[in-house]
């Protein structure tokens, strides 16, 4: 067994890698560039090597310093993660020959499989049925035009070494092969160093499912099931689950077996996994075809980890030292339901746009681990950190187990509400509402979920009115406990007044007139004039999470201050909330809104990004739908379109300037 392993990673990852390692006894070796100097997987490690500035061509992506820190620290072995340079069978070759191991699979393994295009025509040989498409080299933007007529519409244009949902397009005509070909090639080129692009047949309500492999050196490859990750977009996966409720095990055993002769064809062994893409509308199981293989850890690893017991990370570990798999595939049983949402810096209120900063208050939820549920979160990020451009935007994997999928579901549903994070954007309501939409919860998803059912994008989950009424109830709570510490201070000087006990509160258009009645333990709050319910909890001004019953009902809530009122977020929304004392509530009718700017007349950047390109210049007409810009941020383009005709009277911005969101590009007449 290895003394010492070295990281070639960043981020939650990492930290995953180190937690395992320091569990068996193996010594770690973190790498860093400047932007990581101070992150968690630095501290965590025995020693940390700087690698250089931040950009990961320039750091992670760079084998030669990998190699180098290697034989400055003695690490013996490399695991690479996922992503940076996990699947380049350069740098596996490049260790082997410095003499030190590859935490993973053999390189002529990453070469046949690596390859999205030489995978295919190798998974269609071994009588592996593959999504129907062109294969070959594509030339040119008409060459590909000429191809996906020949498949026939839509299509899927993907880069060939792509991954993690970048260099891929959907085109449903021949307008969007034009307008996104070049752009899936540079996507490639800057994520992947590689600009090949294919294009196959789109399968239209498509489930995504993949089967997580594990094998030795000693010839011995087993499936440890399925994971069903459909919640997507733009090709990104957002939550997976094990199992999925579509696959029975008939299914499981034909898809496994199938995986596994594919592996055993190149030799395979460490972990992996084969991507299918499944007809939901094939209820018979038959219709599954060949994606891709990832020759690396996936992402989503946890959720096979809780349903099957095994850490897929000491496996690896083990493997690569020669050590033979444990177990064979009748002893892999599942047990139970697990469910992993990823926690994005991306806003849902602003068209899911990368958000980065800093992080000024970062509290995930408390793990947990017993008989009956598990909460964990994997992360790589502190309070007091920044998200940086550089990188993946992902903060955190927040991971349940339960014995049953609706318990799994409900416990991602607490365990959300309690997941505090600000300063910049993040996904965490977003993620509270696809757990709480009847669809998912039904099992009935595809890979086209979250565009069917948010098609005008997010505006928060819907609230039913029992939720809308506990919120007023706590929020008039908060009231009058600020209020009776202002009094608390205020009295030093005199006389304690105390607040009355009744308040005027106004949330989601509604208002409610709720009185409170103190008694030991807790309070009697009674809405609008009504029977009274039983209200239990502590909180204190300033403290950012309260957990309150009503009723016997549960209630987790973030609290903030917005201005003069409150806003709670609770349930996948956030909920401004007035509370006033009935008199002032009285006179505030008659307070004039004030109406928010007219910004139809300027090209905003949504986000902080690059402005690689600007199609317009000032006097030039433009009409609704026409591309104006492109501002390039998280290695991904962003194309900016007109919302409507008019004319460029100001150009505010130069292509290769650096822009900060909200910023003006354009201005109109």
């Amino acid at each position: 067994m290895f003394s010492k392993i070295l990281i070639a990673n960043r981020g939650e990852i990492a930290c995953r890698v180190i937690r395992t390692a320091r569990k068996m006894g193996i010594k770690t070796v973190a790498v860093y560039s400047d932007a990581d100097a101070r992150a968690p997987h630095v501290r965590m490690a025995d020693e940390s090597v700087r690698l250089g500035p931040p950009p990961a061509a320039e750091s992670y992506l760079n084998a030669e310093l990998i190699i180098t820190a290697c034989r400055e620290t003695g690490a013996e072995a490399v695991h690479p993660g996922y992503g940076f340079l996990s699947e380049r069978e350069s740098f596996a070759r490049a260790l082997a020959e410095a003499g030190i191991a590859f935490i993973g699979p053999p390189p002529n393994a990453i070469a046949a499989m690596g390859d999205k295009i030489e995978s295919k025509k190798l998974a269609k040989a071994s009588g592996v049925n593959v999504v129907p498409g062109f294969l070959g080299d594509i030339a040119s933007t008409e060459d590909a035009v000429r191809i996906a007529g020949e498949v026939g519409y839509p299509v899927m244009m993907k880069a060939s070494a792509g991954g993690g949902g970048k260099g891929m397009r959907l085109a449903w005509a021949e307008q969007d092969v034009r307008e996104g070909f070049e752009a899936t090639k540079r996507e490639g080129l800057a994520s992947f160093g590689d600009d090949r692009v294919f294009i196959e047949k789109f399968i239209e309500s498509p489930r995504h499912i993949e089967i997580q492999l594990i094998g030795d050196q000693h010839g011995n490859i087993v499936y440890l099931g399925e994971r069903e990750c459909s919640i997507q977009r733009r090709h990104q996966k957002v939550v997976e689950e094990a199992p999925s409720p579509f696959v029975t095990p008939e299914m499981r055993k034909a898809m496994g077996e199938q995986a596994v002769a594919l592996a055993r064809a190149v030799g395979y062994y460490s972990a992996g996994t084969v991507e299918l893409i499944v007809s939901g509308a094939d209820t018979s199981g038959k219709s599954f075809y060949f994606l891709e293989m990832n020759t690396r850890l996936q992402v989503e690893h946890p959720v096979t980890e809780e349903v099957t017991g095994v850490d897929l990370v000491e496996l690896m570990i083990r493997v690569a030292a020669g050590e033979p798999l444990p177990f064979g595939q009748e002893d892999v049983k599942l047990n139970g339901w697990a469910i992993e949402n990823r926690v994005y810096a991306e806003d849902p209120y602003r068209g899911f746009l990368p958000s980065t900063g800093r992080l000024v208050r970062y509290q995930p939820p408390r793990e947990a681990r017993d008989a009956d549920h598990v909460v964990r979160v994997d992360d790589g990020v502190f309070e007091g950190g920044e998200v940086s451009i550089f990188y993946d935007p992902m903060i955190a994997k927040l991971v349940t187990w339960a014995p049953t999928r609706e318990a799994a579901i409900d416990a991602q549903v607490d365990a959300l509400d309690s997941f505090v994070v600000e300063g910049i954007g993040h996904n965490v309501d977003f993620l509270s509402a696809l757990m709480q939409h009847p669809r998912f919860r039904s099992g009935a998803i595809t890979t086209g979920f979250i565009a069917e059912e948010y098609p005008e994008g997010f505006h928060g989950a819907p609230a039913d009115a029992r939720l809308i009424e506990d919120l007023a109830v706590i929020a008039a709570w908060l009231g009058v406990e600020t209020e009776m510490r202002a009094c608390d201070v205020s009295g030093q000087l005199g006389a304690r007044m105390l607040p009355p006990p009744i308040r005027s509160v106004r949330i989601g258009g509604e208002s409610f007139a709720i009185q409170f009645d103190a008694f030991e333990g807790g309070l009697m709050a009674y809405v609008n004039e009504g029977e009274g319910r039983e209200l239990i909890g502590r909180w204190q001004p300033g403290q950012r999470l309260l957990k309150a019953s009503i009723d016997g009902r549960v209630r987790t809530v973030q609290v903030a201050r917005a201005g003069r009122q409150w806003r709670l977020t609770a349930h996948g929304a956030s909920h401004k909330v007035e509370v006033l004392p009935p008199h002032v509530a009285e006179l505030s009718r008659h307070m004039i809104e004030k109406v928010p700017p007219d910004l139809s007349k300027f090209l905003i950047c949504p986000m902080p990004g690059l402005l690689t390109a600007l199609n317009v210049g000032e006097g030039d007409k433009v009409e609704a739908g026409q591309p104006l810009a492109v501002v390039e941020a998280m290695k991904m383009e962003n194309i900016l379109r007109a919302e409507k005709a008019g004319v460029v009277k100001k150009v505010d911005a130069k292509p290769g300037e650096s822009l900060a969101v909200d910023a003006v590009i354009l201005e109109f007449e």
